[in-house]
């Protein structure tokens, strides 16, 4: 389980198609402290830790998980930055809202507008997505925790303030990017109810 409050920007050191595909990130984390089995959101995916080194960890991508998320949809490139969350432990600060790190599937910027000093987003969720995105909501997207300002369709925009821009992959955002999206937990719960009642 995870918070959406990114704690590091990982980078994409290696790639390697295998039976599943394996990558290497590079890594700000004391990896002394992360065990082998150990999960890491590396850009909102909850991957497994299988290999480490002082300043690294190794991850198995399965073809699901490729199927469900821009790593399969963009793929990863070396020396892609992406935004990284170590797994919520006991007494840890829920911050953001909880995440599973589990994607669901993948929405597309299609636009990009300086707002003041803040960044504006508009994305395109999928149809099937869509309707669980609310209006001052939280989604994780890249796993970062965020609020939803408006939804209109299969688009909804957030608001990206500087600090956010700063402390994670967000200040790199273009229109057309493939971006990871987990919906809130609490409306997919609430959705299920809705549908059984």
């Amino acid at each position: 389980m995870f918070t959406g409050i990114i704690t590091d920007i990982g980078i994409v050191r290696a790639v390697e198609m295998r039976g599943d595909m394996r990558a290497r990130i590079g890594c700000a984390y004391d990896m002394s402290g992360v065990d082998m089995g150990a999960s890491i959101a590396s850009d909102g995916v909850c991957l497994t830790v299988v290999a480490k080194g002082d300043d690294w960890y190794d991850v198995d991508i399965s073809a699901e998980t490729l199927s469900k998320t821009n790593i399969g949809s963009d793929g990863w490139q070396v020396g892609q930055r992406l935004n990284l969350e170590r797994a919520l432990r006991v007494g840890d600060e829920l911050g953001g809202h909880i995440v599973s790190g589990h994607v669901d599937g993948v929405a597309r910027i299609v636009s990009a507008v300086n707002d003041g000093d803040s960044l504006r987003l508009t994305f395109e969720a999928p149809p099937e997505l869509a309707r669980f995105v609310a209006p001052k909501g939280s989604v994780a997207l890249n796993g970062t925790s965020l609020t939803v300002n408006e939804v209109e369709g299969n688009r909804f925009g957030i608001n990206l303030i500087p600090h956010t821009q700063q402390v994670t992959t967000w200040g790199d955002a273009r229109e057309g990017d493939a971006v990871n999206l987990e919906i809130d937990t609490l409306a997919r719960y609430v959705a299920r109810l809705a549908e059984a009642g």
